[in-house]
């Protein structure tokens, strides 16, 4: 009897089975082949115990199988663009939200554009041009959760919602900060003040005790 075998294609498998509340995985790297006009398949190797980069490399050995010297051209077809800053934003916004600010502006869209207003002044203080081109270096949308962008006209006019909503949001920080507790002491100073166009201005700055 003439026994007629034929590779027809090597592959990965993933197997997974529950046993109770215990969940077991496998891989196993399999070939299937036609043996008198029939389909079979059969297990060359166990790659449980491979790291995934290890299967990883494997799978891709297996896609390139009929040219294995295009693996070494990949790297040269690889282009590395640089991503959104993370770390600043992030950190920063950590602070915002441990200090309640973010509760206090609240989460809407002129909450959170004047939430970034606040971050850009840490990051890099400058205009509110310069706080849209930070939002073009720094992941604000990402790390904000913002839904559509903005510009410089959108933040001048959440200058007017902040100075429209100024006295809620102060008091919002004060309830999250001293709860139903009283200052002992309220430190105010206006040493910054100063006249532009005949107007006074005061930008005070305050402590309760």
């Amino acid at each position: 009897m003439v026994v007629i075998c034929t590779m027809v294609d090597m592959h990965i498998v993933e197997n997974k089975s529950k046993s109770g509340k215990k969940i077991y995985r496998s891989t196993l790297l399999r070939e299937s082949y036609r043996e008198d006009g029939k389909v079979k398949k059969r297990t060359i190797a166990n790659l449980s115990n491979c790291t995934p980069l290890e299967i990883e490399a494997i799978r891709l050995a297996l896609a390139h199988k009929d040219d294995l010297c295009a693996l070494g051209a990949l790297s040269e077809s690889v282009k590395l663009h640089e991503g959104l800053s993370m770390g600043a934003a992030w950190s920063v916004y950590q602070v915002a939200k441990e200090l309640g600010i973010e509760e206090a502006l609240g989460k809407d869209f002129e909450g959170k554009l004047a939430l970034w207003q606040v971050m850009a002044r840490v990051i890099g203080q400058g205009s509110r041009l310069s706080a849209v081109r930070l939002a073009q270096i720094h992941a604000a949308g990402d790390v904000l959760d913002m839904k559509r962008g903005f510009d410089e006209n959108n933040l001048y006019d959440n200058l007017s919602w902040l100075s429209e909503n100024q006295a809620k949001i102060e008091r919002k920080l004060f309830e999250l900060r001293r709860g139903g507790n009283k200052p002992k002491l309220f430190l105010y100073d206006v040493t910054s003040s100063y006249s532009k166009k005949h107007l006074f201005l005061e930008e005070p700055v305050f402590s309760c005790i």
